[in-house]
């Protein structure tokens, strides 16, 4: 029996596709998932809440945050954006909600909620999942396609849709149909640093402005950062390390990291302190500070760095120790050596080349009948709600378009 679909990967892009495909019009469809579990992946993400999407609206807005694939994604969300994957899963019974910095979770805060209704819909619409399944070569037959399954299992199909993720045998397979690969390497990380000035500020979180500068080549960004006990990580952080990332591979993750603590320029730190140390001369400078939105723990460690006595007052404050001081707050430098763990959704830059992919379909334009879907392109979000809307997306237009292929 030959099915019309066979899907290689059992994640987010692969139920998207699968589920598209049965209940647009096709008639046999089967997930094939070389591990034990489904939806790993989606079981994971956001510690287990499962940051399946976010409310931004405006597709122009939405594509900025796609370090990798801006282009092609401009033409797919406009198909299938954020407002159509939050109503699909309500539709499907699962309850959502939006939270301050827009993203999109479960109302039970659970990632097993989001699994199991992507499980029973493909089930109940008649999707064949098998797991254990791990395809080991595909080839080319009259009418199709011959997948060769581990322990010696074959499938034909009339289509395939690849949706393995960050997985290297996605790319195998996709190297043996004649695709080219973009080297995939890690995005979405912390950064560690030489530096142990804020050892003791670790779980700090505040708004800044940072600049990176990888021999020369300059990212810039503004937002929260979270100061860790070996640097830096935070949705700041990570959003640089994904639009630097091949240049931070190439660099050995060698970097410097300017960071301006108060997001005010010299000479408005500068009026500030002025002002303060005028009008508060007789307090203790380690008791009393004038940027009220710098945690206390974090202010001391700059007077500490600077060896500034923990008895000093305002008004024996030195202007040689004050121009050091609005220096560390708004332009320190921090000497990064080295990347920290992934994010937890393991995000990678890199996969299959997008200029081999005809994005109104999602079909390969090397091999007729192949289709691409999520991670397995080179395509990648500052987050794991903006990649796991990329699946959604590409899942989606993958499974019309190949039920369009019959109609």
């Amino acid at each position: 029996m030959i099915s019309d679909l066979v899907i290689i990967g059992g994640g987010a892009s692969g139920f998207m596709g699968a589920i598209t495909a049965i209940t647009n019009g096709l008639r046999s469809v089967v997930i094939l998932e070389g591990t034990s579990k489904v939806l790993e992946k989606v079981r994971i993400s956001g510690g287990g809440r499962c940051n399946l999407t976010n409310s931004c609206l405006e597709i122009s807005d939405l594509v900025n945050n796609y370090p990798r694939g801006e282009k092609q994604l401009l033409g797919l969300f406009n198909r299938f954006s954020t407002t159509e994957a939050f109503d699909w899963f309500q539709e499907k019974g699962l309850s959502l909600k939006v939270e301050k910095d827009g993203r999109v979770f479960p109302c039970s805060d659970s990632s097993e909620d989001v699994i199991s209704c992507l499980t029973d819909v493909a089930k109940n619409s008649g999707v064949k999942v098998l797991t254990n399944s791990y395809v080991k070569q595909i080839r080319k037959i009259e009418g199709g396609f011959n997948l060769l399954v581990k322990g010696d299992n074959s499938f034909k199909a009339k289509n395939i849709l690849i949706c393995t993720g960050g997985h290297s045998s996605g790319r195998r397979l996709a190297m043996s149909l004649g695709h080219s690969i973009v080297h995939p390497v890690p995005s979405l990380f912390s950064f560690s640093t030489v530096d142990s000035s804020l050892r003791d500020c670790s779980g700090i979180t505040l708004d800044v402005q940072v600049k990176l500068n990888i021999n020369n080549k300059k990212y810039s960004g503004k937002g929260p950062i979270l100061i860790t006990h070996k640097g830096f990580s935070g949705p700041v952080i990570l959003r640089l390390s994904a639009f630097s990332a091949r240049n931070l591979y190439d660099n050995k993750y060698k970097a410097e990291l300017r960071i301006n603590w108060l997001c005010m320029n010299e000479n408005e730190a500068r009026l500030k302190i002025d002002l303060f140390k005028l009008e508060n001369g007789k307090k203790l400078i380690f008791n009393y500070k004038p940027f009220h939105k710098l945690p206390r723990s974090l202010w001391k460690s700059f007077l500490l760095s600077l060896n500034i006595d923990s008895q000093l007052k305002w008004a024996e404050l030195s202007k040689t120790k004050k121009e050091s001081l609005i220096k560390d707050l708004i332009m320190k430098t921090y000497l990064i050596k080295g990347r920290g763990p992934f994010g937890e959704e393991f995000v990678t830059a890199g996969g299959v080349s997008l200029k081999e992919i005809n994005f109104k379909t999602m079909e390969s334009k090397i091999t007729k009948g192949v289709f691409f879907a999520g991670e397995v392109l080179d395509i990648d979000g500052v987050t794991g709600g903006f990649n796991f809307q990329h699946c959604w997306t590409s899942g989606w237009v993958a499974g019309k378009s190949i039920v369009l292929k019959y109609s």
